[in-house]
């Protein structure tokens, strides 16, 4: 066993406190170190006997927390308290109540938020999963403190994950990625939400983010070289000016270069932007636009930029409050380099999101007015509970990633939306009333569909009347989670109403054939009709779907008694054929994959959202009908799945799979070149010995594109091919689909 150093440690401890009091990004009084104390002897007292998996005492967590909390997030007193205390209530004997006494009833409410969230396990089913998700969200209408802390505290446990197993590591990093990333993007914590997501791709794709990290050190010492060539320049012409400003360069983050590497199908050589450089200059308030554009004229007098690139969030900042002129320019040797200009207010409102908006608000203005303010932006998606929570999660995290555009109203007003929206999504932007009744709309003075999607800049204009009402089909016209739960809600009741009326013709219709309506007839009803609820079956007859020809149907099936034994008896008689058939379909497949810790063989079917073959790097999801599902880990369903269904996930391993076979799809683009398929059909048979199962490829003006579907044994085979196909001439991106 290690021996420990108490003394050591309790002297680490306290130099902790130090730090902790001395990165605090506000001012603290007097009374706020009291505070902030008292919540240090408190926890320091409760977790004396607690250590975390890596050793060290468990104190050590809730400090660091809280200095995320006050450093890089920049809260006060109150929430650097709650964040020292954020784990006192879950793992020892003291209560809210308790809490609450010893200090006040707003840092005993954050605590208590932040117990309710790690209470919920997370390890049963989809729907508790979800429901964790929900009800963290939901917290933001109480306070957004305890979602800020909760935060800071999913960053400190990204940063020591090394210690606990594969699997679980995955799935906090897949949970992760799925909610706090977005999360900390909508809450303007952008430097917090790139340590989320980098950290979140080293335990999902590990050889990936491994294999970027090093490519990024090799190249660091050139790029760098670059960067200075263009900043040498800059800061001439700058100072010439007399402007005070400084010059920083940032490297894209691992996260934002793998995710241009997917999208884009290219490699890590071929993603253009890999850096960016920011200026960052000192201006009163009154100045600050007029310099922002004086700099971004002499950035373009030595650099072309890119008229397509060129981002005005200083006049349209965006809805979590950040400003910034971003533009990219053609920089020496032929690269394009994004360079960012920003005041230095800006550039703290970009770091630190609310706490920096706080400061630079009038100082009689409270924390609590100002996060109130704050949380105005995000309410919206929170506005209808009632939905599947798989959804509701879905849909939130849908507005916390969008991009977002900028609409006119008739009168010259500006609306922000999410990128995608409609014009019947604006309409309900304006007022639920005013979507519910919208009857046309036009687009900068032309009559559009309602599905039209807007661009930034549109003028819109909403044309209603009383006796619109929204349809079904009005629900695939819209993106925004607040028009959707508008629509359902106005659907819903619809339903109910019509359901209220068809309940009655039910009844009546039912006793004409002498049966009374009783909750076992309604479930037999809803079971024969194969549908979902009662409300459903309801529903079905006051519009008439269900006519009187098919309740006879159903009241003679239910009379003959002698027909329903004879059904039974059937389901229950086995049938070994189809078992057999079965029994050899598994066999043949059990030496390719072995499952879970104990490496056993089960039955299983590959996913056809991603296409695994052997080699790949796969994980097992249990399906409710269809047994295990198979799925590669960079599928892009796996995420989703890893952070929703984590108690579903099963691991998996490919063993030794000689005598079988798989198709995979290859996409080739190039230079049309004459004999090219007989090259690459060459190249495939011949060379490789890979059977071609289809191949298609078609020209235009000197371009191909093709696809060309084989059958290979494995992953390693393919990559070969993959390489060999390269090689010909004329051959530019070749790339493995996944999808048909």
């Amino acid at each position: 066993m290690v021996e420990i150093d108490l003394e050591a440690e309790n002297k680490a401890i306290a130099q902790e406190y130090k730090e902790l009091l001395r990165i605090s990004y506000q001012t603290l009084s007097d009374e706020d170190k009291k505070l902030i104390r008292k919540a240090f002897d408190v926890a320091v007292d409760a977790h004396k006997e607690q250590r975390r998996k890596s050793g060290e005492a468990y104190i050590f967590h809730p400090i660091a927390v809280a200095k995320i909390v006050a450093a890089e997030i920049g809260l006060g007193a109150t929430s650097i308290a709650a964040a020292l205390m954020h784990d006192v209530v879950e793992d020892t004997n003291i209560t809210v109540e308790d809490i609450e006494r010893m200090f006040n009833p707003k840092i005993a409410k954050i605590v208590e938020g932040l117990t309710k969230i790690a209470k919920v396990k997370t390890d049963q089913d989809i729907s508790l999963q979800a429901e964790n998700f929900r009800k963290m969200l939901l917290t933001l209408n109480e306070d957004v403190r305890v979602i800020l802390i909760k935060i800071a505290d999913r960053l400190h446990n990204m940063q020591t994950m090394e210690s606990m197993v594969d699997y679980k590591q995955a799935k906090i990093a897949s949970e992760t990625l799925y909610i706090y990333a977005p999360l900390a993007h909508r809450l303007g914590l952008y430097n917090i939400k790139t340590q989320l997501e980098d950290l979140g791709l080293k335990y999902t794709e590990p050889d990936i983010y491994n294999e970027i990290v090093s490519k990024i050190k090799e190249t660091k010492q050139e790029q760098d070289a670059y960067i200075k060539s263009i900043s040498d320049v800059l800061t001439r012409s700058l100072d010439d000016e007399g402007i005070e400003f400084i010059i920083k360069g940032r490297p894209k983050s691992i996260y934002s270069i793998r995710r241009k590497m997917r999208a884009q199908k290219v490699t890590f050589d071929e993603v253009y932007d890999k850096f960016a450089l920011r200026i960052i200059y000192k201006a009163t308030q009154h100045d600050e636009k007029f310099l922002a554009w004086k700099i971004y004229s002499i950035v373009t007098d030595h650099y072309r930029p890119s008229p397509s690139r060129l981002r005005d969030w200083i006049s349209s900042p965006k809805s979590t409050g950040y400003e910034a002129l971003h533009t990219t320019v053609m920089g020496p040797k032929g690269r394009w380099v994004e360079i960012q200009i920003r005041s230095e207010r800006m550039d703290e409102i970009a770091e630190k999101g609310y706490a920096a908006h706080y400061k630079y608000k009038n100082s009689d203005d409270t924390e609590e007015h100002t996060l109130e303010i704050w949380l105005n932006q995000l309410k919206e998606a929170l506005e209808n509970q009632t939905s599947n929570a798989v959804d509701f999660v879905e849909d939130f995290k849908l507005n916390l990633y969008s991009k977002e555009i900028y609409i006119f109203t008739p009168k010259g007003d500006i609306k922000s939306l999410p990128k995608g929206a409609t014009s019947l999504d604006f309409a309900f932007s304006i007022h639920s009333e005013i979507g519910v009744h919208t009857r046309g709309t036009r687009v900068n003075g032309k009559l559009v569909p309602l599905n039209h999607i807007l661009n930034s800049g549109d003028q819109v204009e909403i044309i209603t009347s009383p006796n619109q009402k929204p349809t079904a089909q009005w629900l695939d016209y819209v993106t925004t989670s607040r028009a959707k739960n508008k629509i359902k809600n106005v659907l819903n009741e619809d339903i109910k109403k019509i359901g209220e009326d068809g309940k009655e013709i039910l009844a009546r219709k039912l006793r004409h054939l002498k049966i009374n309506l009783s909750e076992n007839v309604v479930n037999e009803l809803v079971v024969y009709f194969k549908l979902q609820t009662s409300l459903d079956l309801f529903y079905r007859v006051g519009i008439g779907t269900i006519d009187n020809q098919q309740l006879k149907d159903f009241a003679a099936q239910k009379n003959n008694t002698l027909v329903n034994f004879f059904k039974k008896t059937i389901k229950r008689s086995p049938n070994p054929q189809p078992e057999i058939i079965q029994r050899n379909e598994i066999s043949k497949k059990y030496d390719m994959l072995v499952f879970g810790k104990e490496q056993e063989k089960l039955d299983y079917k590959l996913a056809s959202c991603c296409n695994p073959i052997p080699g790949d790097d796969v994980f097992g999801f249990i399906t409710i009908n269809e047994g295990i599902k198979v799925h590669r880990k960079d599928c892009p369903n796996a995420i989703s799945l890893q952070s929703n269904y984590a108690y579903r996930i099963i691991q998996a391993k490919w063993i030794d799979s000689s005598q079988e076979d798989f198709k995979a799809i290859i996409e080739i683009t190039g230079m049309d070149t004459l004999g090219l398929t007989n090259e690459l059909t060459k190249v495939i048979s011949n060379e490789m010995h890979v059977n071609i199962q289809n191949i298609s490829l078609s020209g235009e003006a000197g371009i191909f594109k093709g696809r060309i579907t084989v059958i290979v044994p494995n992953n390693t085979v393919l990559k070969k091919l993959i390489d060999n196909i390269k090689k010909v001439d004329g051959v530019d991106k070749v790339n493995r689909v996944y999808q048909n």
